[in-house]
């Protein structure tokens, strides 16, 4: 979601203090307030590798170029309506485009001795072999740039978008994304790899096909130029393949290893119960089970109308006793029943936010009944499957 004019004109009456910094990935506070034409200490890390990138075949926004001058100096528009105006949400994550072929590209720094495991398992997955099966979703490495002493390196992934944005049109669109998710998950279990954080926040789509022109990296309802807000189409009409990304806490086991045990890593979910006021080792299967269907409640059943036929699925997933909870097989089997039981009036059917005022909704079910009505008529079907 794009910044508001008055919040961002505030910010440069009172100087703009950038968030935290990330050294290492641990945050330490900065306390002098920048200005939107000053780079912080984490995207000067970036700038000052901009040459080193190019070189090999990534070239970052104009912000982080060499001698980098902002565009509204010499522009009678804000500064804020400028493109090179935004800076990094995250430090150690910047987008590029990757110059033989113009393919925008996520640069992801990492310490291998903070997470081991990251760059073997992301490979893993990124095999020919395994990128080739459609119930493959995890977020292929394109290419690792090794720093340093090679316990500094870049991972290259393809530029991604959250999973919920834009905001799903259909039933249909969302239990394809359901699907998906399921697919994937027991896809890593399938080859003995628990996430460990798949959240909603590690959960993304390929926007490719739903972003044509592409949209600005920092401020997705934007251009990348910032000109407007970007042309998308719907997943009905550009059905998109759902990725998890982030392995910094995944773990791969021996598959004689039926009962691996791990401490407990709190990721950007805080509610796992067997995480509560306790440090046993546990399985972390049955918490990726849990992490995904928690994900589902809080973004869907609790935040949307509708969504009922979820809920005893999801409701055995997120139990307080891991031994109780279904095995992704058993997901995956209980989720196709519900599926072949929903009508194609309901996967058609738009979905409606709980909080969405009545004008909006009046306006929003029009538009969405003119869609519909061509889908029918053309023969497209009621739950999207992204081409292979």
């Amino acid at each position: 979601m794009t910044r508001k004019r008055a919040d961002l004109k505030a910010e440069e009456e009172a100087g703009v203090k950038q968030p935290k910094v990330e050294h290492n990935q641990k945050a330490l506070d900065i306390t002098r307030p920048l200005s939107p034409g000053q780079l912080d200490s984490r995207e000067l890390w970036w700038s000052n590798r901009f040459e080193w990138l190019k070189a090999r075949g990534y070239l970052l926004r104009p912000r982080y170029s060499p001698g980098w001058t902002p565009s509204w100096k010499n522009s009678n528009k804000d500064w804020f309506e400028h493109e090179d105006s935004r800076n990094l949400q995250y430090g150690h994550i910047i987008d590029a485009t990757r110059i033989k072929d113009g393919q925008y590209v996520t640069l992801k720094k990492i310490l291998k001795s903070e997470h081991p495991h990251e760059v073997d398992i992301g490979l893993y997955f990124s095999s020919e072999s395994r990128t080739s099966q459609a119930a493959n979703h995890c977020i292929p490495f394109y290419e690792i740039l090794p720093l340093d002493d090679n316990n500094e390196v870049i991972i290259v992934m393809p530029l991604l978008r959250a999973y919920s944005d834009p905001p799903f049109d259909t039933f249909g669109e969302a239990v394809e994304c359901f699907r998906q998710l399921f697919e994937g998950l027991h896809f890593m279990h399938k080859h003995h790899v628990a996430h460990r954080d798949c959240t909603s926040l590690n959960l993304m789509l390929d926007p490719s096909k739903l972003y044509p022109s592409s949209f600005h990296p920092m401020e997705t309802g934007l251009k990348r130029d910032y000109s407007g807000p970007p042309k998308h189409f719907t997943r009905t009409q550009r059905p998109p393949k759902y990725y998890f990304i982030d392995f910094g806490h995944s773990r791969r086991y021996d598959p004689e290893e039926t009962n691996p045990l791990e401490v407990p890593i709190r990721g950007g979910d805080k509610e796992v119960p067997e995480f509560q006021n306790s440090e046993e080792p546990c399985n972390p299967f049955p918490t990726d089970v849990f992490y995904i269907g928690n994900a589902i409640r809080q973004d869907f059943i609790q935040t949307k109308r509708g969504f009922e036929f979820m809920q005893p699925l999801v409701a055995d997933m997120i139990q307080t006793d891991p031994s109780k909870r279904p095995n992704m097989d058993e997901v995956i089997s209980r989720f196709d029943v519900i599926r072949r039981g929903l009508s194609g009036w309901k996967l058609r059917s738009r979905v409606v936010d709980k909080d969405e005022d009545a004008p909006e909704r009046v306006f929003r079910t029009a538009s969405h009944w003119t869609r519909r009505i061509g889908f029918v008529a053309r023969g497209v079907p009621p739950v999207p499957a992204p081409s292979s």
